[in-house]
């Protein structure tokens, strides 16, 4: 009898849980595709307006993922949540900072917070694969993430001239990693209550 309690009571936490999850990732998505249209419309064409966009991002970054790792336990418990939230957070100050030398420094520093951003969300997945399952994708956005930071702090040494819409296609396929991992947790939430 205790055993069928403990069980009931870890699959109670598990079902919040993935709400939440469900919930979380579509926010997140939202946020992106709303950015995204702002980036290519006023952002492209207004620089305070591009300035602006800029440090929300990683400041909305740090905002999600402490909201996240407080739906979930707390800081403690979940430290790659906390630890991305710190380093988005400095992330937004060294772009405040880097935005007085030019686009070329702002991607410089975009590259190395994508980097470390993207491993941090890599091992979060990893970790909460065991509870939730369907956490493939965001395993797959995060090494992504880390690539395309490499592949910015390249690109950020070129002579060439580059702005806020060379961002637009990284977090294009951040939204896309979000939207169809809150679809693949609903589909298998459904498969799990059918079985």
């Amino acid at each position: 009898m205790k055993t069928t309690t403990f069980e009931n009571s870890n699959d109670a936490t598990s079902k919040a849980g993935s709400h939440w999850l469900i919930s979380y990732y579509l926010i997140r998505a939202a946020v992106s595709f709303v950015w995204i249209g702002a980036a290519l419309t006023v952002g492209a064409v207004i620089p305070i307006a591009a300035a602006v966009l800029l440090l929300f991002y990683p400041a909305w970054d740090a905002a999600a993922n402490l909201l996240d790792a407080h739906r979930n336990g707390g800081a403690k418990r979940n430290p790659t949540q906390s630890v991305n939230a710190i380093i988005s957070l400095i992330a937004t100050i060294a772009f405040a900072v880097a935005l007085t030398s030019g686009f070329n420094a702002v991607l410089g520093v975009f590259g190395f917070w994508a980097v470390v951003s993207g491993l941090l969300q890599l091992a979060t997945a990893a970790r909460r694969w065991k509870v939730y399952g369907a956490q493939w994708l965001m395993i797959l956005s995060g090494a992504q993430s880390a690539l395309a930071g490499a592949f910015f702090i390249k690109q950020a040494t070129a002579a060439s001239l580059h702005g806020i819409t060379d961002i637009v296609p990284y977090v294009a396929f951040g939204a896309f990693y979000f939207l169809i991992s809150a679809i693949w947790l609903v589909v298998s939430e459904a498969r799990r209550r059918n079985a």
